[in-house]
C-alpha cells in the first residue's frame, strides 16, 4: 500500500484579491510547503477570516487538509474586517464569482476549487455557484436555506430573536471600522454594550425599527428587513432559491433537525435534483441531517436530551466528511462515496443514522392528526385530544387570549438566539412553562401502543377566527415522556395578514374563520412506546418571533399593543389539523 504524502503548512496573512469594481478583499491562505500546485477549498466570512473557530465551525480543518494536498482560503467578504468596499448581500453574486476565479489563478492553485463553511458562510457558496465561475468544480454547504428571508421571516413574522442578536454581532464590526477611520464610536459602544448586556430587554423595546438605535443606525440590513418585508423584488435580489436551474455543480447538503433551517435545507436538495443546471449535476446531490441546532455540532447532548454519542461531529467526522467529498469531485479519486445512498439522516428517538434514497422518503404515509375539543373555552392551556379521526360536528370550539404585552416565551426551538431566560435555549426543552399558560392550548394523543416515525416536512391547517384584523398563529410539534415531561420536536408560525402571500397584507374581518397553513419545517423523530404525540396552539414565541401587535399597523414602526381574542375551530366543517409524514416501521 502506497501512503499519499503528508505536507507541512505555511500560513500567508491578508493576501489580497483585487474584485471587478476594484476593491480589494483579503484572505488568509493555508497550502502545502511544496512547488506542486493543488486544489483549493475556499471559505467567505462576514466573521474574521483569522479568528480560531474557523477551524472548528467551518467544517474543513485547514491543518488536515493541507496535509493531505489541499490549499485552504479563508477570506473577508467585502466590507467587514480586513476587507474594503462596503459590505451587502447582493455583493456575494459578483464577489463569488471574482474570488473564485481569483483562487483558481494562484501560482500554486491546480485550478480546480470547491467552497465550504456553514450559515453565512454557506451562504456565500450559494451565490457563488449561481453566478457561474467556470473554475467552482463542488460546494458544501451547511445549515443555510435558499433565501435571507427564510432566516428573517419565517412564516412571514418577524424573527426579532435571531436577526437583533445576529444584527449586535454584525454591528460590533461596524463600529470598529469606524474608530479605524479616526471617529469617537464611544457613546455608539455603549449602546451597544446595553444591548448586548440585557438583551431581553432590547427584544421588547418597540417600535422595531429605531427601538435599538445602536443596531438600526450601524447595521442597515436590520432596517431593510423590516421595511421590505412585502417587497418580493428585495428578497430575490439577494435569494438563490429560485434560480436553483443555474447552479451546475455537486453539492453537498448538511443540516439539522433543531435548527432554523430544518426545512429549507432538504427541500434545496429536492429542488437540486429536480432543477440543477444538467442531469449529472441532478445525480450528484447528497443530504446529510443530523440532529442538531445551529452551528453545534460536538454534543451528544442537544437541548435537554441525550441523542447518543454518534450525533457528535467527532463521530461523524465532518473534516473528513468533506475531505471525501472534494477528494471525488477536486482530485477525481475513486473513493466509492458517490456509490453510497444520497441521503443521511439521523433519527432522533432511535438515536440512529439511517440512509435513504430521496427527500420527502417514497415510503410516507401522510397522515392527518386532528384537533379536538378540549371542552370549550380553555382555562388552564388546553386539555384537547389529538388523533386520526375527524372531528364531528357536536365539538365545541377552544378560545384564549393573545396578550402582546405578554407573550409566550420562546422555550427551546429551533432559535440561534442566546438564551433569555431558564430554558431559553435551542433545542428540544421541557414544554411545562408553557403549557401551563391559559393562552396555550394543548391537544395530546393517546399513549402510543405502537412506535410511529415521523419523518419528513410538517404542516398543519389551522382554522381559527380571532377579534383582531392581523394576528398570529404559532404551533409546536410535542414528544410527550410517559413521566410528563414535553420536548418540543418542530415548531412554526404564521401572520395572519401574510395567509395568503407575502407580497401584500390581507387583513381579517375580526369574527370570522379562516385557513392557515403553517410550516413546520421538518424533521425525523420516533414517538416511542408509551409516548404521546403532542400538538401546541397559540399566538406567540417571543422573542423568537416579534409580538403580533394585532392592530394591523406596520411591523416596524407599531407601539401599540392590543388584546385579542383567539378561537381554534374544529368541527366536521372547520377540522383543524396536523399533516404528519408517518413512515412505516
Amino acid at each position: 500500500m502506497t501512503l499519499s504524502k503528508k505536507y507541512n503548512v505555511i500560513v500567508e496573512r491578508n493576501v489580497p484579491a483585487t474584485m471587478r469594481d476594484g476593491s480589494i478583499l483579503y484572505a488568509d491562505v493555508w497550502r502545502p510547503d511544496d512547488s506542486g500546485t493543488f486544489p483549493v477549498l475556499l471559505t467567505r466570512t462576514p466573521y474574521d477570516k483569522s479568528h480560531p473557530r474557523n477551524a472548528t465551525i467551518a467544517g474543513v480543518d485547514p491543518l488536515r487538509s493541507v496535509g493531505e494536498g489541499y490549499v485552504v482560503i479563508y477570506q473577508d467578504v467585502r466590507g467587514r474586517f480586513t476587507s474594503q468596499g462596503n459590505w451587502a448581500f447582493e455583493h456575494e453574486f459578483d464577489d463569488g464569482y471574482d474570488s473564485v476565479e481569483w483562487a483558481a489563478q494562484l501560482p500554486y492553485s491546480d485550478g480546480n476549487v470547491g467552497m465550504f463553511g456553514i450559515s453565512y458562510l454557506g451562504f456565500t457558496q450559494w451565490m457563488a455557484a449561481v453566478a457561474r465561475p467556470p473554475h467552482l468544480r463542488a460546494i458544501f454547504p451547511m445549515q443555510m436555506a435558499g433565501s435571507i428571508r427564510d432566516f428573517i421571516l419565517p412564516g412571514n413574522a418577524f424573527a426579532l430573536g435571531s436577526a437583533l442578536y445576529w444584527g449586535a454581532g454584525q454591528t460590533a464590526d461596524a463600529l470598529m471600522r469606524r474608530a479605524a477611520s479616526g471617529e469617537n464610536i464611544m457613546s455608539s459602544m455603549a449602546g451597544l454594550l446595553a444591548v448586548v448586556d440585557n438583551i431581553p430587554k432590547a427584544y421588547e423595546r418597540l417600535p422595531l425599527q429605531g427601538g435599538n438605535p445602536v443596531i438600526s443606525d450601524n447595521f442597515a440590513a436590520f432596517g431593510e428587513w423590516l421595511e421590505h418585508a412585502e417587497d418580493a423584488d428585495y428578497w430575490n435580489r439577494i435569494s438563490y432559491g429560485h434560480r436553483l436551474h443555474l447552479v451546475d455543480i455537486p453539492v453537498f447538503h448538511l443540516g439539522s433537525w433543531h435548527d432554523v433551517y430544518s426545512g429549507p435545507v432538504p427541500a434545496l436538495f429536492a429542488g437540486m435534483r429536480e432543477q440543477g443546471g444538467s442531469q449529472n449535476t441532478r445525480a450528484s446531490q447528497k443530504l446529510l441531517m443530523g440532529p442538531w441546532t445551529h452551528g453545534q455540532m460536538a454534543s451528544d447532548v442537544i437541548g435537554d436530551l441525550y441523542m447518543g454519542l454518534s450525533a457528535t461531529s467527532a463521530i461523524v467526522d465532518l473534516a473528513g466528511l468533506h475531505l471525501k467529498w472534494f477528494d471525488h469531485w477536486l482530485k477525481g479519486k475513486s473513493n466509492g462515496f458517490m456509490d453510497e445512498p444520497p441521503v443521511r439522516i439521523y433519527v432522533m428517538g432511535d438515536n440512529q443514522w439511517r440512509s435513504e434514497l430521496e427527500w420527502p422518503l417514497a415510503r410516507t404515509v401522510w397522515t392527518k392528526f386532528y384537533l379536538h375539543s378540549g371542552g370549550g373555552a380553555n382555562t388552564r392551556g388546553g386539555d384537547g385530544r389529538l388523533d386520526t379521526a375527524a372531528p364531528d360536528t357536536a365539538e365545541p370550539h377552544d378560545s384564549y387570549v393573545y396578550d402582546p404585552n405578554d407573550p409566550v416565551p420562546t422555550v427551546g426551538g429551533p432559535t440561534v438566539q442566546p438564551g433569555t431566560g431558564v430554558g431559553a435555549n435551542a433545542g428540544p426543552k421541557d414544554q411545562a412553562r408553557v403549557e401551563s399558560r391559559t393562552d396555550v392550548l394543548v391537544y395530546s394523543s393517546s399513549a402510543l401502543e405502537k412506535e410511529i416515525e415521523v419523518t419528513g416536512p410538517i404542516t398543519a391547517c389551522i382554522i381559527a377566527t380571532s377579534s383582531a384584523v392581523d394576528t398570529d398563529w404559532t404551533v409546536k410539534l410535542v414528544d410527550v415522556h410517559p413521566d410528563g415531561r414535553a420536548y418540543s420536536v418542530a415548531d412554526g408560525i404564521c401572520r395572519a395578514r401574510y395567509r395568503n402571500g407575502n407580497e401584500r397584507a390581507d387583513f381579517l374581518e375580526p369574527g370570522k374563520a379562516y385557513e392557515y397553513e403553517i410550516d413546520l419545517q421538518s424533521t425525523s423523530n420516533v414517538f416511542k412506546v408509551g409516548h404521546r404525540i403532542r400538538v401546541q396552539v397559540s399566538s406567540s414565541n417571543f422573542p423568537r418571533f416579534s409580538r403580533n401587535t394585532n392592530t394591523g399597523g406596520l411591523i416596524g414602526s407599531e407601539t401599540e399593543l392590543k388584546p385579542a381574542r383567539q378561537t381554534i375551530l374544529h368541527n366536521a366543517e372547520h377540522a383543524s389539523f396536523v399533516r404528519l409524514p408517518v413512515i412505516p416501521r
